[in-house]
């Protein structure tokens, strides 16, 4: 019995001493080596939709319905995989390694800065990335990433999001998003 208790006590050690760092950058590990691997849609269970959505359509959202909201989340993830995993996966397939720092918590948000070192035959590179983490439920999404400081939200909220919605409303917004994806629907996301 003895035995038995000590076994389960070292085999549960580490999810008890697991440090925000951890908790934090779990997530992010997860959609880089999805991404890597081609998993787009374990990557994109790791991104705060909802979240995001409210980020990309400022007042819009309060006012948007509940099934224009559910679109709106499952045509913008797809068009990100569809656009973006691509492109990340093209320059990690030379990654050398992700270093985490420590992160920043604040309630159910975090902030997490990270280096990541591409190992290229012809130049290595070094990519300072900066992650926004939302807590949901015990496990935290990512809101947004910033390359250089430039975020990926806001850039794409104030170059096409926003521009769409003045133009033709929500429902124009979603148009627009279905008619990307059906444009790029050769683009599998598996």
């Amino acid at each position: 019995m003895t035995r038995l208790l000590a076994l389960v006590c070292l085999a549960t050690a580490p999810l008890a001493f697991a440090t925000p760092k951890d908790d934090v950058s779990k997530p992010l590990k997860t959609v880089v080596n999805s991404v890597r691997y081609g998993k787009d849609v374990l990557a994109l269970k790791n991104f705060a939709g909802e979240a995001q959505g409210k980020e990309l359509c400022l007042d819009a959202w309060d006012k948007a319905s509940a099934d224009q909201k559910k679109t709106f989340i499952e045509q913008f993830q797809l068009l990100f995989a569809r656009i973006a995993f691509p492109k990340i996966r093209k320059n990690f397939e030379n990654l050398d390694t992700v270093l985490y720092d420590e992160p920043t918590v604040e309630g159910d948000t975090a902030a997490i800065a990270s280096t990541i070192l591409i190992n290229h035959p012809l130049k290595k590179q070094e990519l300072k990335v900066k992650y926004r983490l939302l807590k949901s439920g015990k496990d935290w999404k990512v809101i947004d990433v910033s390359v250089l400081g430039d975020s990926m939200l806001q850039g794409i909220r104030d170059d096409q999001v926003q521009p769409l919605i003045k133009e033709s409303g929500f429902d124009g917004l979603l148009k627009a998003m279905k008619a990307k994806n059906d444009e790029l629907k050769d683009v599998v996301v598996k």
